[in-house]
């Protein structure tokens, strides 16, 4: 009866190939499971470091603004000032007293009488040149204006 005890249990495994297999799981498992966390800090980290980059470039680029700014300002300080010394040249080289003082230099006086002069019909242009002058407006048919758009 032992004997038959023993036959009519059954095999400790049943399927060699599914314990296999399973064996085969449980090894990558275990062998992801080891590389898990490391992958996840890593993943935190770039995340974290993306984040961090990003802000520096921010940073940089607000930087470089403010300092172009700068420089536009004292651009600008610089001409307004520039322009108002040439105002102030300009006013001082139309003024009436420094023309009439050159004048005097020059022996120059208001004249005692004016004199009209009537000029004569312009010559009228030649049958060769009008031809010429057909051709150039021609050309500017065939000349492509780069500030107007074509649809």
């Amino acid at each position: 009866m032992v004997h038959a005890r023993q036959l009519e249990a059954e095999p400790r495994i049943r399927n060699p190939r599914s314990a296999r297999t399973a064996t085969q799981t449980r090894i990558v498992h275990n062998g992801r499971a080891r590389y898990a966390n490391i992958v996840r800090v890593s993943a935190v980290l770039g995340v974290v470091l993306a984040m961090l980059m990003g802000y520096v470039m921010l940073t940089s680029n607000v930087t470089s603004m403010t300092y172009t700014l700068a420089n536009a300002r004292e651009q600008r300080d610089a001409l307004q000032e520039q322009t108002a010394r040439l105002d102030d040249r300009l006013a001082d080289l139309r003024s009436e007293e420094r023309l009439a003082r050159i004048a005097r230099q020059l022996h120059m006086h208001e004249p005692q009488q004016f004199a009209l002069v009537t000029l004569g019909a312009p010559p009228v242009v030649a049958q060769s040149t009008a031809h010429l002058t057909m051709l150039s407006s021609l050309a500017g048919w065939l000349h492509r204006n780069p500030h107007v758009q074509e649809r």
